[in-house]
């Protein structure tokens, strides 16, 4: 593995490293995100479904506007997620 390539890895599980990229999310149920998003960022106040980068699914209620919710996601699911404006951060 040349080390740009292992550097580039490592980076990316560093909690405390910031997002190296973004990008809109539109909630579906069968999209599978890859790589997980390691964070969503919600700009429409709502309910949040996600399934988690270790398959758990857990719904977010009353996500307020402007929240960034900081666990590694699979998934955003359409199905209860009243949410919008969700940006993945990768």
């Amino acid at each position: 593995m040349n080390r740009a390539s292992w550097l580039d890895k490592l980076y990316y599980f560093l909690p405390i490293a910031p997002a190296q990229d973004a990008a809109a999310i539109v909630p579906n149920d069968a999209t599978v995100l890859d790589p997980p998003a390691r964070a969503l960022w919600v700009g429409t106040a709502g309910n949040l479904t996600v399934v988690t980068r270790l398959g758990t699914e857990v719904t977010f209620s009353n996500v307020p506007a402007g929240t960034l919710i900081e666990v590694s996601v699979s998934k955003v699911k359409s199905t209860s997620t009243t949410a919008g404006s969700i940006v993945g951060m990768y």
